[in-house]
């Protein structure tokens, strides 16, 4: 196993021969101590050659030596690959959350349409879902033996001279349902209707049509969903690490991918108290105008909350963040050339920036471009230097 990975490092190095490291200091900037073949660090010679395989030696210089973690590079070589360095800051960085919700109806512009008795549908003005309706239409007519019994029982009332029957009748028909406009017009007409109208409360689309002409229904059918599209929830999922970031009242934005360019800006309106156990997730509520009807429900949409500052941080790129399964490291600028490996303890991500709560101090100087290819310079480096340790033992 050992063997195995010495080689697997050998052939990266050779691969990296040409690019970093070994070559690309001068003489005149530092002195060679000896040559190494690049297949294999264990064999070395004072004057430059060629390795067993038939490889030119590569010199290893004073300065690269001492530190196993660091590497030096050209000018020249430096522009070659593009290396980019940023600068360690100390400042404001905002809890950014990015996430993904979906549009859902708001709850409270739902209405779910009950009868207060049993009978059976004569018409139905309503045939399928998503269609609309506005406040004071009939949606169906109905046709129930306890309503008839019960108007008549009022005209029998009103033709007599008894208040307490005449108003005890009347509640009764309230309590069945009948509007008040509806109820006027039994007065006034002193006759029983045989079909009574069933109106919107309000205006809508139609969400679910559970029933259709000449069905029986009886109080505990839901007969159907009228939803307001004129404000909808959105539903996002926060991750458990950032559930003590979000609260009521931070300001949110959302975008939709089929709506490029366009965002809507709000709130978290609520948050709820308990964490998905399947997801691991906590639940807010965001609630938007919808006047266009732009959004529509289970649509998914981006969502970015501002979940507030967090002062005096040093922050670097996100980019010159390195992660590995076990660590965290940037590369840092040395100048002259010069960098090394810096393990680093990270914090909270915000945007482009990620905040660094241990390994750097403000004002030195990390690599954004390039730090892949140093890294795993300086990676060998050490697993060379290890191994150079433990062959001289």
């Amino acid at each position: 196993m050992n063997r195995t990975l010495t080689h697997l490092l050998m052939a990266l190095a050779a691969l990296l021969t040409g690019l970093i490291a070994y070559p690309v200091l001068s003489a005149e900037e530092d002195e060679v101590l000896y040559w190494v073949a690049p297949m294999d660090p264990n064999y070395r010679r004072d004057e430059p050659g060629k390795s067993p395989m038939g490889m030119d030696l590569v010199p290893v210089y004073a300065n690269a030596a001492g530190d196993n973690n660091s590497v030096s590079i050209k000018p020249a070589m430096l522009q070659s690959l593009g290396v980019r360095t940023a600068l360690v800051e100390r400042g404001k960085l905002w809890r950014l959350i990015n996430t993904v919700g979906y549009v859902a109806f708001d709850e409270r512009k739902l209405s779910h349409l009950h009868l207060r008795t049993e009978g059976w549908i004569e018409k139905l003005n309503v045939k399928s879902d998503g269609e609309r309706v506005k406040k004071g239409d009939v949606l169906l007519e109905l046709y129930s033996r306890e309503l008839v019994n019960a108007q008549e029982e009022y005209v029998q009332a009103l033709r007599g001279s008894n208040d307490y029957l005449e108003r005890a009748s009347r509640e009764r028909l309230e309590a069945l349902g009948m509007s008040s406009a509806q109820i006027k017009q039994v007065k006034r007409n002193k006759r029983a209707y045989q079909k009574v109208r069933i109106l919107a409360s309000q205006d809508g689309v139609i969400d679910s049509l559970n029933v259709r002409e000449g069905m029986y229904v009886k109080p505990d059918t839901e007969l159907l969903t009228l939803a307001d599209l004129s404000s909808i929830w959105l539903l996002v999922d926060i991750f458990e690490r950032q559930a003590d970031w979000v609260a009521a009242g931070q300001p949110a934005e959302v975008s939709l991918g089929y709506l490029p360019g366009r965002l809507w800006e709000g709130e978290v309106e609520f948050v709820y108290p308990t964490i998905d156990p399947m997801t691991r997730t906590l639940q807010a509520r965001l609630r938007f105008d919808n006047l266009d009807e732009a959004l529509k429900p289970d649509m998914y949409a981006d969502v970015r909350i501002y979940a507030g500052p967090k002062d005096a941080v040093l922050s670097i790129p996100r980019e010159a963040l390195i992660k590995t399964g076990d660590s965290e490291r940037v590369i840092v600028a040395l100048g002259e050339g010069k960098f090394r490996a810096q393990e680093v303890n990270a914090g909270i991500e915000s945007g482009d920036f990620v905040e660094v709560i241990s390994g750097l101090e403000e004002g030195e100087r990390v690599v954004t471009s390039g730090q892949f290819l140093i890294d795993s310079e300086a990676s060998l480096r050490a697993s060379f230097g290890r191994m150079e340790g433990v062959a001289g033992q």
